[in-house]
């Protein structure tokens, strides 16, 4: 794949297997050689069938498709090359890919337009577009074919990588066509296939990086080694926005590999010819910093800030009926939900490598924005943005913490006093305590109920604006669309609903997107919200939902799917309950059913998951199921441990024994049911995290009765519970 360094002489695997039993992993180097420059780069044409930015196909018939998302492990690469392969009739088994260069003109994200991987849209912005593009190539390799017959292109059909004429038996494999079909000119509107036609969407294909992954073959952006390359790792000040007042770095240079200590105003960097010197130099120095003005800040500082916030009129992101008058009429009752800062803690640290010359500078990372990160790097370089080269790889993990381009700037501000290329990787201490943190929310809701229905609904989100920093154009009148998603959307039927945002930015704490985003504020805040209510009014929480979803069928399908399927109405034991979740999150019908049991000293044990998913045509039904499985788990764990404080300001947590994630033996078994049907693609990646915390959290209510409104799950006030 373009742009990767792999090891010459010795294997990941072989690095699993027999590096760590003979010693300490970065305690020596690795013989490498440079591999950075393929032969062909992926936009290179020549010989080559080009009829757009996404394929490319030789004279030997092998097609290479050029991905314009990244994969971080949510199947991306193989569900993209499915749709593309799909119209373009290839043959999959002879499907490569490679990493689209930075340009947000040729590649960018249709629902953002600039090129970017996230908010689990993937496969719905590029569903359209590159099945045009597939079928665009198709319709000029026929004309090719067809030319050279003589005969009506109407005759001719495509197969796995051939134009086949079934009245004469003639066929003409794709590398055969591909001069003739550079002289065609594709057509603008070529006719997409009937999906009843599909003979790859729908299937469940195994994944296309999957094998390099298993023999050690892949190289994430942490793998990449150049000649002559150094090693650095960096400490920011642990005190928000402080800066560094003064260095001694006497002991770090007698650490055996150090090579040199990079002192810049807000970050030390250590820089060694492997990464254990690099990290044991690190520790060794002895660094005074300057707090600030944020040397006082606490985690109670910032959640009194925000309630205040909470408390005044915010922007008007939707107003149906008459709210004033729906408020007046019937049983008011009032809530409010907090959800805190969560790190993304992905399990390859942030890293970037650099090599900066006097007039250019390259790089190599994993990212989810790889134009905004070369355009960066090239600010931060004083370069033109075309001196600067970007070269992508899979990432270990994403999860919205790649979707920033910080950690390249600073390796590129390291790099200026390095004499070439350099890797700095992040401690994990480091990745948690200088993370770009989800924010914080606190949310109001009012409802009124007559005659067991919702007559109002008053909801109010406070938080930060994340897009109104990183996509400021879609920053409107005052109105966060990401956080207010799934609020002012909700699929139920409220004759009065008025939905407010009230922008509050915590001081010095730097908020960016999670996994989940917007909705896994609001899913929480509303489902939760539904259960009391439906408690309030003596309804059973489905049959509460059901009745307000007379215009929704998909979400009728899902809500009836996933009761089925979870027993529920069956009797529970004691402290053990059901817990509901519908969503409208990313333009898919999903309805989760967490089980789970409270013990007597407030510990929670996960029995069961059950998730019914329409998310209209399953490209990979296998992908689906997968991304569910791992959303949920990566949304439980927020919802049991997930939380960000800050004493001093001073990140309190540092590593997973303080920062936990759910461990093997507490996941419990997870029961994904798909619904399928012709209607376009939904998004999947992130609707797991969501659904998580709130059907947990129901579960709990019901369990012991306890209505929870803030997370993490804070066991003393469920232990003892009554059920």
């Amino acid at each position: 794949m373009t742009g990767q360094a792999v090891l010459s002489d010795i294997s990941r695997r072989g690095l699993l297997t027999g590096g760590l039993a003979s010693g300490f992993l970065f305690a020596f180097r690795i013989p490498v050689r440079a591999f950075n420059e393929p032969e062909q780069p992926p936009n290179d044409t020549d010989g080559k069938f080009a009829p757009n930015a996404f394929i490319r196909i030789d004279r030997l018939g092998k097609t290479t498709l050029v991905m314009p998302q990244v994969e971080m492990g949510q199947g991306t690469y193989t569900s993209i090359s499915m749709i593309l392969a799909e119209e373009l009739d290839a043959d999959f088994a002879q499907v490569a890919v490679e990493h689209a260069p930075p340009n947000d003109k040729l590649y960018g994200n249709p629902v953002f337009g600039i090129q970017v991987t996230g908010n689990s849209n993937s496969v719905r912005a590029f569903w359209k577009p590159l099945r045009s593009a597939g079928a665009s190539a198709r319709a000029a390799l026929v004309q090719a074919a067809a030319q050279k017959w003589q005969v009506d292109p109407a005759s001719c059909t495509t197969s796995r990588g051939e134009v086949l004429h079934a009245a004469s038996g003639r066929t003409l494999s794709y590398g055969e066509l591909v001069d003739a079909a550079n002289a065609q000119t594709p057509p603008k509107d070529a006719t997409l296939k009937d999906p009843k036609d599909f003979v790859l969407i729908g299937k469940p294909l195994k994944r296309i990086d999957t094998p390099d992954k298993v023999n050690g073959k892949v190289v994430y952006g942490i793998d990449v080694m150049l000649p002559g390359m150094k090693f650095a790792t960096l400490k920011a000040c642990p005190i928000l926005g402080g800066k560094v007042v003064k260095v001694d770095d006497s002991a770090a240079r007698k650490v055996p590999g150090v090579q040199k200590v990079v002192v810049l105003d807000d970050l030390v960097a250590v820089v060694g010819d492997h990464m254990w010197a690099a990290k044991r130099g690190l520790e060794a120095l002895t660094i005074d910093w300057d707090g600030g003005a944020n040397a006082q800040l606490s985690s109670k500082d910032i959640w009194e800030d925000l309630r205040a916030a909470s408390e005044k009129d915010g922007v008007v992101a939707r107003s149906d009926g008459d709210i004033a008058s729906g408020l007046a009429t019937g049983e008011r009752f009032d809530a409010s939900y907090e959800l805190p800062f969560l790190a993304h803690a992905t399990m390859e640290p942030v890293n970037a490598t650099v090599h900066l010359r006097p007039d250019s500078c390259e790089v190599w990372t994993g990212t989810q924005v790889l134009a905004r990160v070369q355009s960066e790097a090239a600010r931060a370089a004083g370069l033109p943005v075309e001196k600067v080269i970007a070269n992508n790889h899979l990432l270990g993990g994403g999860f919205g913490r790649k979707l920033e381009p910080d950690m390249v700037v600073k390796a590129v501000r390291i790099a200026k006093h390095v004499d070439g290329p350099v890797k700095v990787v992040w401690t994990r201490e480091e990745d948690i305590q200088q993370d770009i943190y989800r924010p914080v929310y606190h949310d109001k809701i009012a409802a009124t109920l007559s005659d067991g229905k919702i007559v109002a609904w008053k909801y109010r989100i406070s938080g930060s604006s994340v897009i109104a920093r990183w996509l400021p154009p879609a920053f409107q009148k005052g109105i966060d669309i990401d956080a207010v998603d799934s609020a002012v959307d909700i699929p139920y039927e409220i004759p009065n609903v008025h939905v407010e945002y009230v922008r509050a930015e915590p001081p010095a704490v730097p908020t960016g997107f999670w996994r989940g985003v917007g909705p896994n504020n609001n899913v929480f805040a509303v489902e939760c919200f539904m259960d009391e209510l439906a408690v309030k009014v003596g309804r059973d929480p489905i049959e509460f939902r059901r009745s307000m979803l007379g215009k929704h069928p998909r979400f009728l399908a899902a809500l009836d799917l996933a009761a089925a399927k979870s027993g529920w109405g069956q009797p529970l034991p004691s402290r053990v309950g059901r817990g509901v979740c519908l969503q409208p999150s990313f333009a898919s019908f999903i309805v989760t059913v967490v089980e789970a049991e409270v013990d007597e000293l407030g510990e929670v044990n996960l029995r069961r998951i059950i998730s019914a998913v329409d998310a209209g045509i399953a490209v990979n039904p296998d992908i689906i199921v997968a991304q569910l499985e791992g959303g949920l788990i990566f949304g439980l764990t927020a919802a049991l441990y997930g939380n960000i404080t800050i004493d001093k300001g001073r990140i309190q947590q540092s590593n997973f024994n303080d920062y936990r994630i759910l461990r093997i033996d507490q996941t419990p078994k997870i029961e994904i049911h798909l619904i399928r049907n012709g209607e376009a693609p939904g998004g999947i990646g992130e609707t797991g995290a969501t659904a998580g915390p709130p059907a947990l959290r129901n579960a709990i209510y019901a369990a012991t009765g306890v209505a929870l409104r803030r997370l993490p799950i804070e066991r003393t006030l469920i232990a003892g519970g009554k059920s």
